[in-house]
């Protein structure tokens, strides 16, 4: 995995912006239309998120994409 500092940290700030907005895992996966595995999965540096899926994961928080990259 290339980066993996960055993948920690990206993840890391993705659940702090969930847990801001009072919501679990299952809620944003809903919300954002992706499987709740795959939010685990970020949340715990275990993979990255596509680009596709930082603009579903936005946009289900209400937030612009580069504040998934404020970290």
């Amino acid at each position: 995995m290339k980066n993996p500092e960055y993948i920690k940290a990206f993840g890391e700030n993705l659940r702090k912006l969930r847990t801001e907005k009072g919501w679990s895992q299952q809620q944003l996966a809903d919300t954002a239309n992706v499987p709740k595995i795959t939010i685990q999965r970020i949340e715990l540096a275990k993979s990255s998120a596509t680009i596709d899926m930082a603009v579903s994961i936005a946009s289900a928080l209400e937030i612009e994409v580069r504040k998934l990259l404020e970290f």
